[in-house]
């Protein structure tokens, strides 16, 4: 005999409830950033056409790919607020992963802009003013790393606020290396540290958005979330009291933030209480990351 048995009970007992955890989030977080690094774009923009600042434009460009993100972000933050229903039974967690997938290929765009055009400008370097970029530069340094600060400590297991954050740090590095270049030009008068620092930023923007995109594709096609353990998991049902064997065990995210589990355990029912038996892979199995899990009892021939 089998029997299936959801191991949902209290506090995780309604699907609802697991949505909830969405709405916890900090949508001031998202506006306040779009509406800083709204700004800060346009300012950058401005003083790195005026100045002849390539490295500076490449910081706004991706500041720009920065809101877009955001709102992007804040987007799939409201859709996975929704609730379950009757067509989308898993609700519209999965919105924040596809943020997260579009915030990667902003940044490769971005990227690619500034490296194509850092290498025009070293075969024919432009004279850079380096004093106002210098001032853009620090002020991007100030707002990216405010707007980060503004979506807390909590982010760590989203991956849709990784992102957000991810961007903003990214670019207050940034905004610092323009920084030095623009020191260096002011100082050195080698105007063609300013194309090349465009370039290096630009590869490592690049480099930052090949990685968000990967660990975002892996999620989309359900593969296993970054930070769960799949040995652990398997041995941790494995070693639970009467449990003789564990298979057909998957797992997936199904938001940025939510990861679930289904598994079949095979089992001697004279060892265990089928819902004591439950109850300890439910706490198990939260503890290594996984609130959401479904699991089928199987009797022992």
């Amino acid at each position: 005999m089998q029997r299936c048995l959801a191991a949902l009970t209290p506090p995780l007992a309604h699907p609802h409830e697991i949505q909830h955890e969405h709405r916890d989030g900090n949508p001031a977080a998202f506006r306040w950033s779009v509406l800083l690094n709204s700004g800060l774009s346009g300012l950058q923009l401005a003083i790195g056409i005026g100045f002849g600042s390539l490295a500076l434009i490449g910081d706004a460009l991706h500041n720009l790919g920065d809101v877009a993100g955001l709102l992007l972000g804040w987007g799939a933050e409201q859709l996975s607020a929704r609730p379950a229903s009757k067509q989308f039974t898993y609700g519209f967690g999965r919105s924040t992963q596809l943020a997260a997938m579009a915030n990667a290929a902003l940044i490769l765009m971005a990227s690619a802009v500034v490296i194509v055009e850092g290498l025009q400008r070293l075969a024919k370097p432009v004279e850079v003013t380096a004093g106002p970029v210098a001032v853009a530069a620090f002020i991007g340094i100030l707002v990216n790393l405010g707007s980060a600060r503004l979506f807390g400590h909590n982010h760590g297991h989203d991956l849709n606020k990784k992102a957000a954050v991810f961007h903003l740090l990214t670019d207050a590095a940034v905004s610092a290396a323009v920084l030095v270049s623009a020191l260096l030009v002011q100082f050195t008068g080698i105007h063609w540290l300013d194309p090349f620092t465009g370039i290096l930023v630009g590869l490592a923007v690049a480099w930052t958005g090949w990685k968000l995109l990967r660990q975002s594709v892996v999620v989309a096609l359900d593969g296993v979330p970054p930070g769960i353990n799949m040995e652990a998991v398997e041995t941790t049902l494995a070693s639970l009291p009467g449990v003789v064997n564990v298979h057909h065990i998957h797992v997936w995210g199904m938001s940025t933030s939510q990861t679930a589990l289904t598994a079949h355990l095979l089992r001697n029912p004279q060892a265990v209480n089928d819902m004591e038996l439950i109850h300890q892979a439910k706490q198990a199995l939260a503890e290594l990351g996984i609130a959401h899990s479904t699991l089928q009892l199987e009797n022992l021939p």
